[in-house]
């Protein structure tokens, strides 16, 4: 990129101000040297490298970049044995410190899950080396001085010399104190001379009073003794300050030898202290313009949403967008010089450089930057005095300059093409200079004040007209760039606002040519066209918001809703689990006292007990299932008549129905019991059989005999088991000692089921194979309690 093009788009000046952002002079120097790249996967690793900064400069506030010096010239002077001063040893101190700092500022976006990858690269590049660090700040203070922890010696010395400073001062203080000293004196005070105590002496005294003469005043009348008392001390605390200074330089090559050998270490820090410290300005500027990381292509296309001059304060800029190098890759904006053409072609073009720097670009975020291969700019008024150049004829040597670089992976930017000689001659030089370079198919960006360009934007397919609009009320532009629209000539409307004769007006309105009154038209229903849209559009996005306020809220509604639903079922099934494990327990417990009024032959259990057990068991059932029983049941209650065989649900036992009680009960013959029970609390098993055989429901009755004898043969093992329940509950209640139970041999599993139920069965006392004449292995007699 040719340095005369930086200049020309301002860009040096973004290095200046990049510069400020630096934090040492290694950050600023890397600032300095900024360059655009013209390769693309450089540029993207240049944006997320200051992406990535931003991220972490947004997240924390501040970056511990304080602390940072140029120390490579030390660290050389020492690899090659030289003695290094305090404040030097200070700084790599210092350096040292602010790179543990980085280290654990750094450490922390991976603790946070933060993906910062370039920066934890430099992270992990950093040497710290804390064996140096530790001597280093035991020896040397933070302003750069050799503390008495550096060496017990000097601690020693230092002491020394401080307490026989003490026996110096009150050796001359007693001077002070005699009268026949004090009128020899000019001041009663102790002062010091080329490190030696000495007292001021008036001129007049010097020789009476004795001693070295060590200075004298600018008047000449005081000069400043050493008494003759205080020689041999003032010569003691020399010897002591050269003992110290001798101890001194032994520690500073003692620590200058140690920070050579850390040299490779110290030096490979201070390159990656200047990237991080680079890396950072470049996010601090990009916060204070308001910047945004752009997309980056190769193939000419810029798109920039609201991109603003980085150098015009952001509370008085216009921002505009700007596409080109999709649909057209040329764009002319024609219009009087009004001051906003300039500035929107400068914004182009320095936004595109400072992407393609790495830099964030004063534009909203989704702007898109191409990566081109060469810039080109031919702006401003470029009047050459030293060279005797008119204002076109320097213009035509920078257009000629580029047309012989220019290709299709550049960008090229004319200000005012073809200004500054004839007009008709400039505009037809503009035309041909704007078809060389799209036939070469570069990007052009051009801006001229020649009417005969706004009609090239319509002749030619891959050209765009824009201008910028102009306030005819306020006569001044409001540097908006109107893309798609050419300018418009308002020399009348600003004379009749300047009070010129309407008359004159209509006289020079006659005088322009057809063509132009037409273009001149067009452009105005252009321009009432695109407020109309605009203002079509702000409508729209006035209701877009408005409609993704309402579905936000009514998605924030459903989200409460599904929320409440989920606690409320969620609370539904813990307090039906709790409902079901409540009746479970109490039919558990009339379960266990019907067990036990059935196996007890003496039973003189009535009809009322074993209403109290039933009304039990009702009140035992959840609430909420027996209002849905109820419910379903009254839905599909069938006809009972007397003499069905029935199953009581609450008892879970089978009956045969006696006689109606009431409209919603039947008397139940439940083995020798009978029992009132709801309609409800019944489900039909059989219906009953013809009058000829009502006499099997009279077999059920309490008087009918129970025999002690049960032939299983042929059942299937489930109904098998079954009968066998209701046989021994039958036996116990008839008071039978034994029964007999006939399995046949079979498969022999009917008579391992058998006997595995007798094994687990309260009532049985003990069971046995037949013997001869009573079935002997097909059958088993049961002995019961």
């Amino acid at each position: 990129m040719k340095k005369k093009v930086l200049e020309t788009l301002e860009f040096t000046k973004v290095i200046q101000q990049l510069e400020a952002h630096a934090a040492s002079s290694l950050g600023a120097e890397k600032c300095s040297r900024l360059v655009p790249l013209t390769d693309l996967e450089a540029v993207l690793e240049a944006q997320k490298e200051t992406d990535e900064a931003a991220t972490a400069y947004r997240l924390k506030g501040f970056v511990p970049l304080d602390g940072i010096h140029d120390i490579r010239a030390h660290v050389k002077r020492a690899m090659i044995s030289g003695m290094l001063s305090p404040n030097e040893l200070m700084e790599i101190s210092a350096t040292l410190r602010t790179t543990r700092g980085l280290v654990r500022f750094l450490g922390e976006f991976g603790e946070n899950e933060t993906d910062l990858p370039i920066l934890s690269g430099y992270r992990n590049s950093l040497d710290a080396p804390k064996e140096l660090s530790i001597c280093l700040t035991e020896a040397i203070s933070e302003t750069g001085e050799v503390l008495d922890s550096a060496s017990d010696n000097l601690r020693f010395l230092r002491h020394k010399l401080q307490s026989d400073g003490v026996r110096v001062r009150e050796k001359l203080e007693s001077l002070l104190r005699s009268s026949s000293v004090q009128k020899m004196l000019s001041d009663t005070i102790i002062t010091i001379r080329g490190d030696r105590y000495v007292l001021p002496v008036k001129l007049e005294y010097r020789q009476h009073f004795g001693g070295v003469v060590h200075d004298q005043s600018a008047s000449g009348q005081t000069v400043f003794i050493e008494p003759q008392s205080v020689q041999q001390l003032n010569n003691a605390l020399s010897d002591i300050r050269l003992k110290i200074q001798i101890e001194i330089d032994k520690i500073l090559f003692k620590l200058s030898a140690a920070v050579a050998e850390y040299a490779d270490s110290l030096l490979q820090n201070v390159e990656i202290l200047g990237h991080i410290d680079f890396a950072f300005a470049k996010a601090k500027y990009g916060k204070v313009i308001g910047g945004s990381r752009p997309l980056m292509n190769d193939h000419g296309f810029i798109q920039l949403n609201k991109a603003r001059h980085p150098f015009i304060p952001i509370n008085e800029v216009v921002a505009n967008d700007v596409v080109i190098g999709a649909d057209y890759s040329t764009i002319v904006i024609t219009g009087p010089n009004t001051g906003g053409k300039t500035v929107a072609l400068k914004t182009v073009g320095l936004c595109t450089l400072m992407a393609m720097s790495g830099l964030q670009i004063p534009a909203h975020d989704g702007s898109e930057v191409a990566v081109f291969k060469q810039v080109f700019a031919d702006v401003g008024d470029e009047q050459s005095i030293e060279q005797s150049l008119s204002t076109f004829s320097s213009h035509m040597v920078n257009i000629v300059e580029i047309l012989e670089d220019l290709d299709h992976e550049s960008l090229v930017l004319f200000d005012e093409l073809g200004a500054g000689t004839d007009p008709g001659e400039g505009a037809a030089l503009a035309i041909a200079i704007l078809d060389e370079s799209m036939n070469r198919g570069a990007r052009v960006i051009a801006t001229t004040h020649y009417p005969e360009l706004k009609a090239y934007g319509y002749n030619r397919e891959n050209v765009m007209n824009a201008s910028v609009e102009f306030d005819v009320e306020t006569l001044s532009p409001t540097y908006r760039l109107l893309i798609g629209i050419p300018g418009k000539s308002n020399a009348f409307e600003i004379s009749r606002k300047l009070g010129l004769n309407e008359r004159l007006i209509i006289n020079a309105r006659k005088m322009v040519g057809t063509d132009t009154n037409a273009v001149e038209n067009m452009i105005v229903a252009l321009e009432q066209a695109r407020n109309i849209a605009e203002e079509h559009q702000k409508d729209a996005e006035a209701r877009l918001e408005e409609v993704t306020s309402l579905r936000a809220e009514l998605e924030n509604a459903l989200l409460t809703y599904q929320e409440q639903k989920e606690t409320q079922l969620e609370k539904a099934q813990k307090e039906a689990i709790g409902i079901i494990e409540k009746a479970k327990h109490d039919a558990d417990e009339i379960i266990r006292e019907l067990r036990s009024m059935r196996l007890n032959a003496q039973s003189s259990s009535t009809e009322k007990d074993w209403t109290k057990v039933k009304k039990r068991l009702d009140e035992a059932k959840p609430e909420t299932v027996v209002k849905e029983s109820v419910k379903m049941r009254k839905k599909h209650l069938p006809s009972f008549e007397a003499g069905d065989d029935v199953i009581v649900l609450s008892l879970d036992q089978q009956g045969v129905l006696l006689e109606r009680s009431g409209a919603d009960a039947w008397t139940v013959q439940l083995g020798i019991m009978k029992m009132k029970v709801a309609i409800t609390d019944m489900t039909l098993v059989n219906k009953a059989k013809k009058p000829e055989m009502r006499q099997v429901t009279i077999l059920r009755g309490k008087s009918t005999p129970v025999t002690s004898k049960l032939d299983l043969r042929g059942e299937r093992y489930e109904a098998a088991l079954m009968r066998l329940e209701k046989f021994l509950d039958d036996a116990l209640l008839a008071n039978y000692p034994s029964v007999s139970i006939i399995h046949g041999h079979g498969t022999g599993a009917l008579r391992q089921g058998v006997h595995q139920y007798l094994k687990r069965h309260r009532a049985v006392k003990s069971y046995r194979f037949g013997g001869q004449g009573e079935g002997g292995m097909g059958a088993t007699i049961v002995e019961l309690k």
